[in-house]
C-alpha cells in the first residue's frame, strides 16, 4: 500500500531545486504525479507536429528536446532514488542536460513518440515509488554533491515537470 509522502524540508535537498519542490501543489503526491502524467500526455499530444522544432531562441531547445530532457532527468531522478531508497550510500555524480540533449536524437522523432515514452518512464516512477514504504522516502543520499532524499527526489520530478511544461506554453506555444 502506498504511503503518502511528506514535502521534504529544505535540508533535504540542495537549494538549487526549491523552486521545483514549491512548484508542487499540496496534497498526494503520487496521485498528483498519476494525473500530471495522463494530463501531460494530453498536452503534448495535442501540439502540432509543426511546432515539434521550434525553439522560442538562438541557443535554445526545440520542443523535442524539451520533452526528452524531461524525460531523461526524470530517469536520471528516479534512478538516484532508487539507490538512496536501498540503502546506497555511494555519492552519485551530477549530469550535464545540454549534454544529454546534444546527443539525445529527439530532431528524429515526433512529439507523439517522445510523448509516448514520457508516459513509459512515469509509469517506472510511479511502480517504484508506488512500492517504496516511510523508511525509504526518508533516507538521505549525496547527488551532485548534496544531501537529498527519496521523498525529495520524488517532488523534484513532479516540480521539473510543471516548471517545462510551464515555459512551454508561455514561451514556445504562445508564440
Amino acid at each position: 500500500m502506498a504511503v503518502m509522502i511528506p514535502r521534504p524540508a529544505p535540508t533535504e535537498y540542495g537549494a538549487f531545486y526549491a523552486g521545483y519542490i514549491q512548484g508542487v501543489p499540496d496534497g498526494d503526491l503520487l496521485v498528483f504525479l498519476r494525473a500530471q502524467m495522463r494530463d501531460t500526455r494530453a498536452f503534448l499530444e495535442s501540439i502540432p507536429g509543426s511546432k515539434g522544432d521550434f525553439a522560442y531562441a538562438q541557443g535554445k531547445w526545440s520542443v523535442k528536446e524539451v520533452v526528452g530532457h524531461v524525460s531523461d532527468t526524470e530517469r536520471v531522478m528516479s534512478y538516484r532514488a532508487l539507490r538512496i531508497a536501498r540503502g546506497d550510500e555511494t555519492p552519485l555524480p551530477g549530469f550535464d542536460e545540454n549534454a544529454f540533449a546534444r546527443v539525445s536524437g529527439a530532431a528524429r522523432r515526433t512529439v507523439t513518440d517522445l510523448s509516448g515514452e514520457f508516459a513509459h518512464v512515469r509509469q517506472a516512477t510511479l511502480d517504484l515509488l508506488t512500492n517504496l514504504d516511510a523508511d525509504a522516502f526518508a533516507r538521505l543520499g549525496t547527488a551532485s554533491g548534496h544531501a537529498i532524499s527519496v521523498r525529495a527526489l520524488a517532488y523534484i520530478i513532479a516540480g521539473h515537470e510543471v516548471h517545462h511544461l510551464r515555459v512551454l506554453r508561455e514561451r514556445y506555444l504562445a508564440a
